[in-house]
C-alpha cells in the first residue's frame, strides 16, 4: 500500500497500474494480482484504508473534544483536514478515481454516508430541532472535501480550511428550518 501511495504522489493516479504496482514493489505481478484482483480493487483498498484511518481520528477525537457545538465543529473539521493533508495530495487523486466505475462510486458514497452519521450523532445534541438536516450534512461534506483539496493544493492554509470548515458546520446545526 505505501508504494502504491508513492506512485500516486510522484506519478499520479493514472499512473497507478497493478503491474506498475509490482515493478515498484519488487514483487511478480501474480502477488499483486491475487491480492487486488483488478486496479478497482486496489483503488477501493487505497481508499478504504484512508478512510479507516480518518474515521479513527474523527471518533478519537470526539471522544475528548469539547462537548459544545464550536467544539465538536472544530474537531470534525480538524480531523477531515488533517487526514487528507496527512494523506498528501494524492487523495482527492483517488477520490476523483472512485468516481470512474459504479462499483468504485458505491464504495465512494458507503464511506460519506458513514462519515455522515458519525457527525450527525456527534452533532444532533446542539441543533434547534434535534437533529441535523440530512441536505445540510451533504453540504457539510461537500465543503469539507472541497477545502481540504484546496489546502492539499496549496491554494488555502490548512488553518484557513479548518476555520472555514468548522464556521459552516455551526452555521449548519444552527439555523433553524421553517
Amino acid at each position: 500500500m505505501d508504494v502504491a501511495w508513492r506512485l500516486i504522489r510522484e506519478e499520479g493516479t493514472e499512473a497507478l497500474t497493478l503491474g506498475r504496482l509490482a515493478e515498484q514493489a519488487g514483487i511478480t505481478k501474480p502477488v499483486v494480482y491475487d491480492h487486488f484482483g483488478t486496479r478497482t480493487g486496489l483503488l477501493i483498498a487505497l481508499y478504504r484504508e484512508f478512510d479507516d484511518r480518518q474515521t479513527e481520528q474523527l471518533q478519537a477525537a470526539l471522544q475528548t473534544g469539547e462537548p459544545t457545538l464550536a467544539g465538536r465543529a472544530a474537531v470534525i473539521a480538524a480531523a477531515y483536514v488533517g487526514c487528507v493533508l496527512a494523506q498528501g495530495r494524492e487523495i482527492p487523486g483517488v477520490v476523483a478515481a472512485l468516481t470512474s466505475s459504479p462499483e468504485l462510486e458505491k464504495v465512494k458514497r458507503e464511506c460519506d454516508a458513514a462519515f455522515r452519521e458519525t457527525c450527525r450523532d456527534a452533532l444532533a445534541p446542539f441543533a434547534p430541532a434535534g437533529a441535523v438536516s440530512p441536505a445540510g450534512l451533504r453540504a457539510m461534506l461537500g465543503a469539507a472535501e472541497a477545502l481540504s483539496a484546496a489546502a492539499a493544493h496549496e491554494e488555502l492554509s490548512a488553518a484557513e480550511a479548518r476555520a472555514e470548515l468548522a464556521e459552516t458546520i455551526v452555521a449548519m446545526v444552527s439555523r433553524r428550518r421553517g
